[in-house]
C-alpha cells in the first residue's frame, strides 16, 4: 500500500457533486485540496507486464501458493502481505476532539493514521470504519476480518467500550491488538516524563503525578506510570479524584482506584495539584492558574488537550521546569506517532502474538533514549521526524517480545 496523495477526480466532477456553479471546497481551504480523492492508494509490489507475469501473479501460479498455505497455514506469513499489514479499526465514536461523528466522517483520520504507519514505520495499514457501536458486534466483526491482517490498531473508540473491545479481541486473536488512544499516548508520556525526571536529577519514584481525565488515555497512562515505578499518581474525572471511597465509580474506575492514589486524596483536581510534581492533562477544559502555581517547585506540566491545552504554555512556564503539549507549534509535543509505527513494526518483525506491558515499557525507554545528551527543558521528547525514532522503538519492541516469549520468529 502506498502512502501517497492521490487525486483521481477532476474539478469538474467535484463541481457536479457539489451542485452546478458551486465553488469546490478546496478553492477555499488547502486541507480540502489535499484530501480530495483520499490520501491513500493501493500499489502492486510485483510487475504485471505480460501474460507470463499474469500467470505467476494470478492464475495458474497463484493456485500453487494457495494449496501450499492450505497444507501449511503458517506459510501465509511468508507468501502474502499478512505479516506486514495492520487493520486500523474505528466506529467513529471518539474522533480526535470531534467526538461521535460516525464512521464515514472518521475516514479522513483513519487514512491519516494509515499513512503515518507507512511513513514513520514502514508498516502498511488499511482503514476500516465500522457501522456499528455495540462492543460485541465490533469484536465479532474484527475477529472475522483478522485472517487478512498481522495486527489490529483500534482507534477513536469511546470509553468505556474501548477497554472491553480491546480485552476481548486480545483474548480471541493471536495477533497484536493495540488501542493507540490508550497505549500510544501512555508510551510517549512515559518517555517524556523519564527524560524530564532525568533533567531534574530525580527518579520516577520521587514524583507524585496528577492526571486530569479518566478516559482511555488517562487510565492507560496511570497504569503505565505505576508499572514504571512512579511514586504516586492520582487521576481526576469531572467529579474529582478517583478514590476508593466514591460510590459512583464504573468498573474501570474502581480498578483504577485500586492501584492509584496511595496518598488517599479526595476532592477536586485543583486540590490534588497542591504540591504535586507532575500534571498530565488528557481531558480538555482549563486548569486555573492558582492551581498550577500551587504545584511543587520544579514541576512538570504536560497539558496535552488539542487544540487548547488545559494549561497554556505561557502560563505553565511561569511555574513549571518542563512544559509539554499535544501541539506541534510548541516544544515537547506528546505525539502518538512517536510510538505506534515502531511498536507495530517491532511486533510484526518477530510475528508477536500480542503486545505486552514489557514491550510498551521497552518502547518508552527506547524513545526516551533517542534524546540522549541533547536533553533540555525544551527537548525531553524527540520530533516525529527524527529518523532515529522508529528504528529504536522497533528494535526495542522486537527484543522485548523475544524476552517475554511472545515472538514466533
Amino acid at each position: 500500500m502506498a502512502a501517497e496523495i492521490v487525486n483521481p477526480r477532476s474539478d469538474s466532477e467535484a463541481g457536479a457533486e457539489q451542485g452546478e456553479g458551486a465553488e469546490p471546497l478546496d478553492s477555499f481551504d488547502p486541507a480540502f485540496a489535499l484530501h480530495r480523492g483520499g490520501k491513500m492508494a493501493v500499489q502492486a509490489t510485483v510487475p504485471v507486464r505480460d501474460k507470463d507475469d499474469l500467470s505467476l501473479a494470478y492464475t495458474p501460479g497463484v493456485a500453487k501458493v494457495c494449496s501450499a498455505i492450505a497444507e501449511q497455514p503458517d506459510l501465509v506469513h511468508d507468501y502474502t502481505w499478512k505479516s506486514s499489514v495492520v487493520a486500523v479499526v474505528t466506529d467513529g465514536t471518539a474522533v480526535l476532539g470531534l467526538g461521535d461523528i460516525g464512521p464515514e466522517a472518521s475516514l479522513p483520520v483513519m487514512e491519516g493514521k494509515a499513512i503515518l504507519f507507512k511513513q514513520f514505520g514502514g508498516v502498511d495499514a488499511v482503514p476500516i470504519a465500522l457501522n456499528c457501536t455495540d462492543a460485541d458486534e465490533i469484536v465479532e466483526t474484527v475477529v472475522r476480518l483478522a485472517p487478512s491482517f498481522g495486527g489490529v490498531n483500534l482507534e477513536d473508540i469511546s470509553a468505556p467500550r474501548c477497554f472491553e473491545i480491546e480485552r476481548k479481541l486480545q483474548e480471541r486473536l493471536d495477533i497484536p491488538v493495540f488501542h493507540d488512544d490508550q497505549h500510544g499516548t501512555a508510551v510517549v508520556t512515559l518517555a517524556a516524563l523519564r527524560n524530564a525526571a532525568r533533567l531534574s536529577g530525580r527518579t520516577l519514584g520521587e514524583l507524585r503525578a496528577v492526571i486530569s481525565g479518566a478516559g482511555a488515555a488517562g487510565v492507560a497512562i496511570a497504569k503505565m506510570l505505576v508499572e514504571a515505578g512512579i511514586g504516586d499518581v492520582a487521576v481526576a474525572d469531572r467529579k474529582g479524584v478517583v478514590s476508593a471511597d466514591r460510590d459512583d465509580l464504573t468498573p474501570v474506575k474502581k480498578e483504577l482506584a485500586s492501584f492509584t492514589n496511595k496518598a488517599g486524596l479526595s476532592g477536586p483536581l485543583e486540590a490534588a495539584l497542591a504540591g504535586a510534581d507532575v500534571f498530565i492533562g488528557v481531558s480538555g477544559g482549563t486548569v486555573p492558574e492558582p492551581a498550577v502555581a500551587s504545584m511543587a517547585e520544579g514541576a512538570f506540566v504536560f497539558a496535552m488537550a488539542n487544540p487548547n491545552p488545559e494549561v497554556h504554555p505561557e502560563v505553565a512556564h511561569k511555574y513549571a521546569a518542563v512544559v509539554a503539549t499535544g501541539r506541534s507549534d510548541f516544544p515537547n509535543q506528546i505525539n502518538n506517532v512517536l510510538a505506534f509505527p515502531g511498536i507495530f513494526a517491532g511486533a510484526l518483525q518477530v510475528r508477536a502474538s500480542r503486545i505486552t506491558e514489557g514491550m510498551k515499557l521497552a518502547a518508552a525507554e527506547a524513545l526516551a533514549s533517542v534524546v540522549g545528551d541533547d536533553l533540555a527543558a525544551d527537548y525531553v521528547i524527540p520530533s516525529p521526524f527524527d529518523e532515529r525514532v522508529a528504528p529504536a522503538v522497533t528494535a526495542a519492541v522486537a527484543a522485548a517480545a523475544r524476552a517475554e516469549g511472545v515472538a514466533r520468529r
